[in-house]
């Protein structure tokens, strides 16, 4: 049995190139094209539920972010793929806070998105290198590991905001302390788990519930 793919990305000609290339995949087939959220919500009532979903972030009417979580919440063993133009953190961070198990830049050679797709079927992820440094190890914590980590309740409130968009400055002020105590946290973080990345915090944030 071939593992079913869907492609949600409003630019049609890259939709229609990935599900092009996809169909030369021995082990794996494009059940349809969408473009957009919305049209994705409609489609996947009346049809097979995908094994995976290759979703574009950047998308009009309903975008990848808002339509992961919906994935997330109402076909949680549908792994989602996440495609971007843009190698920026606060991207992977949303996505991953939304739901997705992998991040893929559009640029990527056709063999290394098939190797992508047997990695996320067969290990449940897959980021790019570019990524991995920021987010691998981090999802490969130990959560019993993480509950032996003494944290104190200004670090988990720290935490907290790691998963929005706010800057560190932002984080300070919603804090009512000053941009030295927030970088304290980071560094005080960044040593307790062993991470080198707000990236990384901010995946642990979601793994341990204590984002917002």
């Amino acid at each position: 049995m071939k593992k079913s793919i869907v492609v949600v990305d409003d630019h049609i000609l890259i939709a229609n190139a990935l599900s092009s290339i996809i169909s030369n995949f021995e082990e794996f087939e494009v059940l349809y094209v969408c473009e957009n959220g919305l049209e994705f919500k409609d489609k996947i009532t009346q049809n097979p539920i995908p094994d995976i979903v290759l979703l574009d972030i950047s998308m009009p009417i309903m975008d990848g972010f808002e339509t992961a979580n919906w994935l997330k919440k109402d076909y949680p063993n549908t792994l989602i793929m996440a495609l971007s133009m843009q190698d920026d953190e606060q991207s992977l961070i949303k996505m991953i806070k939304n739901g997705a198990k992998g991040y893929m830049l559009k640029n990527a050679h056709p063999k290394e998105l098939e190797e992508a797709l047997h990695k996320i079927l067969k290990n449940g992820q897959y980021f790019q290198e570019w990524a991995t440094s920021k987010v691998l190890s981090t999802l490969h914590n130990n959560n019993s590991h993480s509950n032996e980590i003494k944290i104190s309740d200004r670090e988990k409130e720290f935490l907290k905001y790691t998963v929005t968009e706010m800057t560190y400055k932002e984080i300070a002020e919603k804090m009512f302390c000053s941009p030295r105590t927030v970088e304290n946290y980071r560094d005080s973080l960044f040593e307790k788990l062993e991470l080198k990345t707000r990236v990384g915090l901010a995946v642990y944030a979601i793994k341990n519930g204590y984002e917002e």
